[in-house]
């Protein structure tokens, strides 16, 4: 399954759309206003699906997973020198990212649940996520907004 991941232009705060192979808007995902990042991620039609909350005055970034109302797991970015990596609690899986932070690739053991790779020359974020499997698309959303929303803090 391939997803485009497009920042909308204009947006005060953040917002994105995704769509899959044929441009279909399969989420949309719009921040709210809070202490650091707050994304609630929506179906085509509005259904809210779930949300990534940023926990802020943590020493690396961290941030909380819910699916509906559930906490279903956090993601935090380790501390590395060369490679960024995140530690997600939920799911057994792992994301390493290379050297230039553009390319992303989740794993659980040895089979590759996602690999994310961030387009260069656009005028908002844009990532191209190509998903092993369906059922995993909405908890590899969760940790894509993560590690944007890092990247955005960062710069």
């Amino acid at each position: 399954m391939k997803l485009l991941f497009k920042q909308r232009f204009f947006s005060w705060l953040d917002s994105y759309d995704i769509f899959d192979e044929e441009g279909r808007t399969v989420y949309v995902v719009k921040g709210e206003l809070s202490w650091g990042h707050r994304l609630q991620i929506y179906d085509a039609v509005g259904n809210p699906l779930g949300r990534v909350q940023e926990r802020v005055l943590t020493w690396l970034p961290k941030f909380e997973l819910y699916v509906g109302n559930q906490l279903a797991g956090q993601i935090q970015k380790e501390f590395t020198l060369l490679r960024p990596r995140f530690q997600l609690a939920c799911c057994g899986w792992q994301v390493e990212g290379n050297f230039l932070e553009c390319d992303y690739h989740v794993t659980d053991g040895s089979r590759t649940v996602m690999r994310l790779s961030k387009k260069i020359w656009n005028w908002t974020d844009t990532y191209m996520m190509d998903i092993d499997r369906p059922e995993d698309a909405l908890y590899c959303l969760m940790i894509v907004l993560a590690i944007d929303a890092v990247k955005c803090s960062s710069h």
